[in-house]
């Protein structure tokens, strides 16, 4: 088992002195093999929202008394899975003098680092922006190591689907083919023809059991797009309908990707050279983050979205604010979110295009080659299935492991 694979398989699973009671509650009937509710006390139910993030009395909202107590905390430390948050922290000193550092991490590192320090009331994590929305809903939340929170003058802007948890962003991954050896377009038109014999082996994505927005989206097609998958196989073997012994179209669909004998890697810039490096010969799709189309000029890749694939090119991944409840610096956190839902704050993490949580930030100017509309060409994850992932997180992985075996 690789290193990758125990971490995402621990972090799954709660640490033990933090709301004990529920969390033994949570765990009570759950196995290996089958999702189980998950369920306790400080839990969200599977098939229902988180709580919705905190909104202060708007006529106890004052921006510049905000500044004033964040600038006598000094400081604040702010975790993410991009490499951007660093620009992000930048920038926030840049506009108010207070000093932050931005840090690059792994979401299961993230996860297990803020539970152990609430645990041991030692916070170094002010807050994060955070793109695992099941350990978010599942474990974060209720144990009471986060809480989010939205500024009340910029609430009206944060729609009602942003707010449980507080949505700050969504990126894309998107499926991508080289087009010097698919001069014609995407070789594929549906997402059938992947697991299909003419594409064994030539499927490349980063290995799911180490990427949970992966295993996430794999249980989010489970939840909300069972028709869709149907339909869309019928549309590929014209007159066949989908037989399957499993729960749902999505389910058949990730036994058949693990057994199709794909390239796993444990990055997205090893997805991107596979397909899209300048001497590749061989004709693979790959699934990237849109990120990665920064690479394009600097290392001569070529790289384009699969915009015929059907029913969709790829799918929004969410990334969420959440602040530390035992933090130190509980304005500057505070202040940090209002920046990333404004456009001058969240700037730095659409620099390969986004959609901001907040309807009065334009989207994100850049666009994948062959992507035009993230909204109606991705797939998006739906919130109210957020506990419901969590619940099932660890069966969809032991279907990918075993089938993939």
């Amino acid at each position: 088992m690789s290193s990758s694979t125990r971490r995402i398989r621990r972090t799954q699973r709660p640490v033990p002195g933090i709301a004990l009671a529920a969390l033994l509650a949570v765990l009570a009937g759950a196995t290996a093999c089958a999702p189980s509710s998950r369920q306790g006390d400080d839990a969200a139910a599977p098939g229902t929202a988180a709580p919705s993030a905190e909104i202060d009395d708007p006529a106890d909202f004052d921006l510049d008394a905000l500044v004033a107590a964040a600038k006598k905390e000094g400081s604040i430390t702010v975790y993410d899975s991009s490499g951007d948050i660093t620009k992000v922290a930048e920038a926030f000193t840049a506009k108010y003098g207070i000093k932050a550092t931005g840090v690059k991490n792994k979401v299961g590192d993230t996860l297990e680092k803020m539970t152990r320090e609430a645990q041991a009331d030692n916070v170094t994590i002010d807050m994060t922006l955070y793109e695992d929305g099941p350990s978010l809903v599942g474990e974060l939340l209720p144990q009471k190591v986060v809480r989010t929170w939205i500024p009340a003058d910029l609430a009206d802007d944060v729609p009602a689907a942003n707010r449980s948890p507080l949505l700050v962003l969504q990126k894309a991954n998107v499926w991508v083919y080289n087009p010097k050896l698919f001069p014609e377009g995407c070789p594929v038109d549906n997402i059938w023809d992947l697991v299909g014999p003419e594409w064994k082996g030539k499927v490349a994505l980063q290995d799911p059991l180490g990427k949970p927005n992966i295993v996430e989206w794999f249980n989010q097609l489970s939840n909300g797009a069972d028709q869709a998958l149907r339909d869309a196989h019928r549309a590929a073997h014209p007159g066949e309908e989908l037989k399957t012994s499993r729960k749902t179209a999505a389910e058949e669909w990730v036994v058949r990707l693990a057994e199709n004998d794909p390239v796993l890697t444990s990055a997205d810039d090893d997805v991107a050279a596979a397909v899209a490096s300048p001497n590749q010969k061989q004709p693979r799709i790959g699934l990237v983050s849109n990120a990665k189309f920064r690479d394009i000029e600097e290392k001569h890749y070529a790289m384009r979205v699969c915009d015929t694939l059907k029913p969709w090119s790829g799918y929004l991944y969410p990334k969420y604010g959440a602040i530390a409840t035992k933090t130190k610096h509980p304005n500057a956190a505070k202040l940090f979110t209002h920046f990333v839902l404004t456009a001058e704050g969240i700037d730095h993490e659409m620099g390969a295009g986004g959609i901001s949580g907040s309807s009065a930030v334009p989207q994100g100017s850049f666009s994948p080659p062959g992507l035009t509309d993230w909204k109606k060409e991705l797939f998006a994850f739906d919130p109210k299935y957020l506990a419901k992932d969590f619940a099932d997180t660890e069966a969809m992985q032991d279907l990918w492991r075993l089938s993939h075996s």
